[in-house]
């Protein structure tokens, strides 16, 4: 067995098959278990997409940006991490870039994307 398909077959319970294709660009609602001492609930961030990372499955990673109040949060969510119970995508948005940080400086008209209807 090569070291590629060992380490394929190590991963392979923690991977998890109802997350979608996610890409820069998409609007998703991140469901996220937190733990407060003994009791567990479930905190939603909702926001864009705009830097996607890690090439094997339990190494991607996405950054999801928001502005709350006029005050921009990033949140950095492991994909396939047991904290995440579900990822929806809302919309998508047409980019060109894998990272698209760029849009954190544009406000009003600037920082409009043309979405992707379905």
């Amino acid at each position: 067995m090569s070291n590629v398909a060992l380490v394929r077959a190590i991963q392979a319970p923690f991977i998890k098959g109802d997350i979608p294709q996610i890409r820069t660009g998409m609007e998703v609602e991140v469901h996220q278990l937190i733990k407060e001492g003994e009791k567990s609930r479930t905190q939603k961030f909702k926001g864009l997409v705009i830097h996607t990372r890690g090439k094997s499955p339990l190494e991607q990673t996405i950054v999801v940006r928001k502005v709350t109040d006029g005050i921009g949060i990033e949140k950095i969510f492991a994909i396939h991490s047991s904290t995440i119970s579900k990822i929806e995508v809302l919309r998508s948005f047409k980019v060109r870039h894998k990272n698209i940080s760029f849009i954190k400086a544009l406000r009003g008209k600037a920082a409009r994307l043309k979405e992707i209807k379905k």
